[in-house]
């Protein structure tokens, strides 16, 4: 019975079985890329998410092939937005818990963001002075005629 087998089903026969089963699996990894997609739009209302979903899970071949044409360019773009989410949600986790995990900022993340800011423009070179000092822990800020002695903790001595 085996040798009747390979002759019923001949190699042609198997490449296109081959070929339907990749698209079938295709059809199903796309169908799933789209209905996640449907979630994670955020500008779209709910009742946009029930009839897309709706139209995909009832009429499935259509529906696919009319989300695709309709909204298959934004799907990428939301895919990039959800990644760089991701990326940015795991850098921070990493610079907090590689600070010590103390919920505060570190030094190095603190004198960037007042390099930033001087950058700007939005603070000027004496205060970034100051700024730095107190992230430094100095006891009194190097240049600043106007620190009193309440600016530095000291006592007045009189």
């Amino acid at each position: 019975m085996g040798t009747y087998l390979a002759y019923d089903y001949p190699l042609l026969g198997a490449f296109w079985t081959m070929l339907w089963l990749f698209l079938w699996i295709l059809w199903f990894i796309l169908l799933f890329r789209i209905i996640v997609d449907i979630f994670r739009d955020d500008d779209m209302g709910g009742w946009g998410k029930a009839g897309w979903l709706a139209f995909v899970i009832l009429l499935p071949f259509l529906g696919v092939l009319v989300y695709v044409i309709a909204r298959g360019k934004s799907m990428g773009g939301r895919e990039i937005k959800h990644a760089r989410a991701q990326q940015k949600a795991f850098d921070d986790y990493v610079r907090e818990t590689a600070s010590g995990g103390g919920g505060g900022r570190s030094h190095a993340d603190e004198l960037a963001r007042l390099s930033e800011l001087r950058t700007r423009g939005d603070i000027t070179e004496e205060e970034f002075r100051r700024a730095k000092a107190l992230v430094l822990g100095d006891d009194a800020p190097s240049g600043s005629a106007s620190t009193t002695a309440a600016d530095t903790g000291a006592t007045p001595r009189g």
